[in-house]
C-alpha cells in the first residue's frame, strides 16, 4: 500500500488517467457494428503510446495485449482478437496507462446499437453504483462504506454482484493493498486514509453473482451466461474528499451530507 506523498505524484497519476481517458472516448466512438475488437485495441495502443505513457495491462502477467475488451457475459479481462462487433453487444472497455512510473486505471461498459431496456438499465445501475461508491472513498470512512454503496445499488434490481474480482488501491503498481470490494456492512473494514488511491470497480451480472474463467486463462465469464456490465474509476482521497483521476481532468467529487 502506496501513500501519495506529494501533489506532483498524484499530478501524475492523474496525467496516466487524463490518457486513459482519452482512450475511452476514442474506443466509445470507434466501437460500431462491423468493427474488430483488434482494432480497438490497436487505437488504444497508439494513443496511449503517442501520450507518451506505456500500457498497464500490456505484459502484465503475460497478458497479451493493450486493453481489456470483454463482451456481453464476459465480465472482466477479456482479451482483444478478431471478433466482430455486433448491433445490441454489449461491450466492457478497461484501460490502465502508466506516466512516469504512476498509473491510472479506469472501465465503462456501453451498448453497441440498440440494446433492451433492462440491458440499459444493467449498465445506468453499475456506473451509478461506481459513483456512490466514488462518494465514500474519502478519509476516515472505511472499505465497508464504500461496498455497502456499491451494493445497495444493485439489491433492489436484484443483480448479481460479482465478488471474486473487486476493486484495489493503485500507484506505483496497478493492482495494490488495500482490496476494494464491492460488498460490505458500512462502518466496518479497514479506515481509509488521505493519500491513498485506489480504484472503485463494480461488476454487476444480469443474472447471478457465479463466474469461471474460459480456457484462454483471462476472460471471466458469467456463470450462467447472462450478460454484464463494469464501471471503474481511480480516486485519490484527498484532504478535501475524493478526486477521480481517470477523466480528461482530475474532478473533486461532493461527498454526501
Amino acid at each position: 500500500m502506496i501513500t501519495v506523498k506529494s501533489v506532483e505524484e498524484f499530478e501524475k497519476m492523474a496525467v496516466a488517467g487524463s490518457v486513459v481517458a482519452a482512450v475511452h472516448q476514442a474506443v466509445r466512438e470507434a466501437a460500431v457494428p462491423g468493427v474488430t475488437l483488434n482494432r480497438l485495441d490497436e487505437i488504444s495502443a497508439d494513443i496511449i503510446r503517442s501520450a507518451g505513457c506505456t500500457p498497464s495491462f500490456l505484459g502484465y502477467m503475460g497478458y497479451p495485449k493493450t486493453i481489456c475488451l470483454s463482451p456481453n457475459d464476459v465480465i472482466v479481462h477479456g482479451i482483444p482478437d478478431d471478433t466482430v462487433i455486433r448491433d445490441g453487444d454489449v461491450l466492457s472497455v478497461d484501460v490502465g496507462a502508466i506516466y512516469e512510473g504512476w498509473h491510472g486505471d479506469a472501465a465503462f461498459t456501453m451498448a453497441i446499437g440498440d440494446v433492451p431496456d433492462e440491458v440499459s438499465t444493467l449498465i445506468d445501475a453499475t456506473e451509478q453504483a461506481m459513483w456512490e461508491g466514488v462518494a465514500q472513498a474519502r478519509a476516515g470512512n472505511r472499505l465497508g462504506d464504500v461496498g455497502s454503496a456499491v451494493s445497495a445499488v444493485a439489491a433492489p434490481h436484484g443483480y448479481g454482484v460479482v465478488r471474486e474480482y473487486i476493486g484495489h488501491g493503485i500507484g506505483r503498481q496497478m493492482h495494490e493493498k488495500p482490496e476494494v470490494p464491492n460488498y460490505g456492512e458500512a462502518g466496518r473494514g479497514l479506515k481509509l486514509k488521505k493519500g491513498w488511491a485506489v480504484c472503485v470497480e463494480p461488476m454487476f451480472n444480469l443474472g447471478g453473482a457465479g463466474t469461471r474463467v474460459l480456457d484462454d486463462g483471462w476472460s471471466v465469464v458469467t456463470a450462467d451466461g447472462s450478460l454484464s456490465a463494469h464501471w471503474e474509476h481511480t480516486v485519490a482521497i484527498t484532504k478535501d474528499g475524493p478526486m477521480v483521476l481517470t477523466l480528461p481532468e482530475p474532478k473533486l467529487i461532493a461527498v454526501p451530507a
